[in-house]
């Protein structure tokens, strides 16, 4: 049961960095790129790719700080 929560916890944190990133970075892609930007294909896979790779290390980073804290164990 102990693992269940802990993946919780993980999902949890990446969804929530997902939210918070994807409202920054689009803001900052309309700004620079213009609004047309992420109506092309390969730009929202590029766009969508880069959240999730930046997600996941911050998460991951997350994790090991809370466990560093003795948080978390694992």
């Amino acid at each position: 049961m102990e693992i269940t929560w802990k993946l919780l916890l993980a999902a949890a944190i990446f969804s929530t960095l997902i939210y918070f990133y994807s409202k920054a970075l689009r803001a900052y892609v309309a700004d620079n790129y213009g609004e047309n930007w992420l109506s092309v294909w390969g730009n929202k896979l590029y766009f969508w790719q880069s959240l999730i790779f930046s997600s996941l290390a911050s998460m991951l980073i997350v994790m090991y700080l809370l466990r560093w804290l003795n948080v978390l164990s694992f």
